[in-house]
């Protein structure tokens, strides 16, 4: 999966209320990659409103709501007011080194943890104090995380994963790739999640690991997702 703004939100629950109801849900693993939708966003936060308004005038208030409202349906509490624009970097390292010191499960938890801090409570999800916390919280071992965030583990590893959605021609977020060869792109309702599966399961041919990777973000918010 490929995510970054706030229909990812919407999409990792439907997706996940999509998976809890496929009957080979035990064979599905998902892994969250990185995709940055301002890559050279400052690393000092700003409001999100005023950075949406300035890209999107007046009509950024009404997306907002859109998104909002869509969110209290899937269980999510969007606080916009509180939301910062910070640049994500920092965040795709430490899910980087959650999966591959944790494993997916805790990578999962932590991608949770990580839009939970950034939409709903306020959280400079760029200041590596704040991220450390978040990571914490969500398992992590505080030394381990404060001494990555100190230094540049992961950070080419996580170069390189922007690079390949860049050359797989990843455009918008959310995206659903699975098994390496099907994508599916935007929140879409859970049922779609479901047939999905379904259709991938019937042709890999049987109900084995289904790599479910997260992906990338743009610029432009329509229903569904954002694209570059």
């Amino acid at each position: 999966m490929y995510q970054g703004c706030p229909w990812c939100y919407i999409g990792k629950r439907r997706f996940e209320q999509a998976l809890e109801g496929f009957a080979g849900k035990e064979n599905v693993e998902v892994v969250y990659r990185p995709y940055q939708l301002v890559p050279d966003a400052p690393a000092t936060a700003s409001p999100h409103r005023e950075w949406l308004a300035e890209r999107y005038g007046p009509q950024s208030v009404a997306m907002d709501a859109r998104v909002a409202e869509l969110g209290r349906a899937e269980g999510i509490g969007y606080d916009f007011d509180a939301a910062l624009h910070a640049n994500t970097f920092l965040g795709h390292r430490l899910l980087h080194l959650a999966e591959t010191e944790y494993g997916a499960a805790a990578q999962g938890r932590l991608k949770e943890a990580l839009l939970k801090a950034h939409f709903s409570d306020g959280v400079d999800v760029g200041d590596r104090t704040a991220l450390t916390e978040v990571a914490v919280g969500a398992g992590l071992d505080r030394d381990r995380v404060t001494a990555y965030l100190a230094g540049e583990e992961g950070a080419a590893e996580v170069r390189a994963q922007l690079a390949e959605a860049r050359e797989i021609g990843i455009t918008a977020v959310p995206t659903f790739v699975f098994e390496g060869k099907w994508a599916v792109q935007g929140g879409q309702e859970a049922e779609t999640f479901r047939q999905v599966l379904e259709q991938v399961a019937t042709e890999i041919g049987e109900r084995r690991p289904a790599p479910v990777q997260v992906a990338p973000a743009g610029e432009a918010c329509a229903d569904g997702s954002c694209a570059v």
